[in-house]
C-alpha cells in the first residue's frame, strides 16, 4: 500500500447553496464514501478556502469554494490477497486495466468479506496500490456491479488515483456499455438526463429522484433483435445503477435485470434455456488521459461468451 498521506483539492458545486459539507464533498469526490468523508472532516483533515479547520460534517459547504482534504497513511489492509484470475488488459507503474468477469464482487462489503477483485488486486499488485479508497477499497476509483462485465480502472498509486477521479469527476471518461434490452427504442437513438438517488421506497434500489445527481446516458441502438435490441449507452455521467435505471424509464429495461426489469415470456424461456441468470450489460469501452504520463489511452472489449450467446440467439 502507499504509505505516505495525500492531500486532495475538492471543489464544491457553485449551484446548491446550503449544501451539508459531508454532502458536497461527496458530490465532488465520488471515488470516496461519505461516511469516511465524515470521519475525516471530524478528525481534522479538511480545511477551507482560507486554510481554517473545517470540524464540523453538518456544517454547510461554500458554494463554488474548494476544500483541501487529507488523507492519512493507509493502514496496513486487513483484506487478504488472494489469486483470483484476472483479465489484465494494460498495466504500468501507476495503474492497472482490468476486464472484469460477470459475478466477481468489486470490493469487499456485507455478505461478501472476500473473494473481491480487491483481493485480487491485492494478490497481482503485490499490496502497491493507492489508499485514497481506505482500507476496504484499496485502489478502487470507480465500480460496476457484481453481475455487469467489462472494463474498469484501479489506481496503484495516489497520484494516479487521484488524476483518475478527476476525470471522472469531470465526466470526461470514455465509458460505453453494451446492453441487451427488452423491446426496440424509438427512437432508435437519444439521451436520458433524468436525476438518480435512492429510491425514497426501496433503499436498496436506485430510482429517478427530483433533486437526486445529475445523471445523462446517450443511447444508440446497434442492432434489432427478437423483441429487443441491442444497444450501445455512452455515460456523460456515473452514477449507480445509470444505464439500468434510465433504460427501464423508457419502457427497454435490461435482459435479465433481477430489479429494474420485467422479463416477457419469450425472453424469459430464453434465459432459462441459456442459463443466463444477470443483466445483460458489458462495460465495452474505457477511455481516459494517463494520470501521470498524459497520454491518451483507450481500450475496447467484446462481448462475454454468455451475453454473445443471448445477443445470437435473439439475432437468428
Amino acid at each position: 500500500m502507499n504509505r505516505g498521506s495525500a492531500t486532495i483539492e475538492a471543489r464544491v458545486a457553485d449551484a446548491v447553496p446550503g449544501l451539508r459539507l459531508d454532502r458536497a464533498l461527496a458530490d465532488a469526490l465520488p471515488e470516496v464514501s461519505r461516511e469516511r468523508l465524515k470521519a475525516l472532516i471530524a478528525s481534522g483533515a479538511v480545511t477551507d478556502p482560507q486554510g481554517r479547520l473545517a470540524s464540523d460534517p453538518s456544517g454547510k459547504a461554500i458554494p463554488g469554494a474548494t476544500y483541501r482534504v487529507t488523507f492519512p497513511p493507509a493502514a496496513p489492509s486487513e483484506n487478504a490477497a488472494q489469486d483470483i484470475a484476472l483479465n489484465v488488459v494494460f498495466e504500468d507503474d501507476y495503474l492497472i486495466v482490468i476486464d472484469k468477469q460477470a459475478g466477481l464482487v468489486v470490493h469487499p462489503a456485507a455478505g461478501n468479506a472476500d473473494g473481491t477483485l480487491v483481493n485480487a488486486l491485492l494478490h497481482h499488485c503485490a499490496g502497491n496500490l493507492s489508499g485514497i479508497g481506505g482500507v476496504a477499497r484499496p485502489g478502487i476509483v470507480h465500480r460496476i456491479d457484481k453481475d455487469t462485465s467489462g472494463l474498469m480502472v484501479a489506481a496503484k498509486t495516489d497520484r494516479a488515483h487521484e488524476g483518475l477521479a478527476r476525470q471522472f469527476h469531470d465526466h470526461s471518461i470514455d465509458r460505453r456499455y453494451k446492453a441487451i434490452v427488452s423491446g426496440r427504442p424509438a427512437p432508435p437513438a437519444g439521451t436520458v438526463d433524468a436525476p438518480l438517488a435512492r429510491s425514497p421506497s426501496n433503499r436498496k434500489k436506485i430510482a429517478i429522484v427530483s433533486g437526486g445527481k445529475r445523471a445523462v446516458t446517450h443511447y444508440s441502438t446497434i442492432e434489432r433483435l427478437r423483441d429487443g435490441a441491442l444497444v450501445e449507452c455512452r455515460l456523460e455521467t456515473g452514477r449507480t445503477h445509470q444505464v439500468r435505471v434510465h433504460m427501464a424509464s423508457l419502457g427497454h429495461p435490461l435482459l435479465g435485470d433481477p430489479v429494474y426489469g420485467r422479463t416477457k415470456q419469450g425472453h424469459k424461456a430464453v434465459l432459462e434455456t441459456l442459463g443466463f441468470h444477470r443483466q445483460a450489460l458489458h462495460a465495452a469501452r474505457l477511455g481516459f488521459i494517463h494520470p501521470v504520463r498524459s497520454t491518451a489511452l483507450s481500450f475496447d472489449s467484446e462481448m462475454p461468451s454468455d451475453m454473445q450467446e443471448l445477443f445470437n440467439t435473439l439475432y437468428s
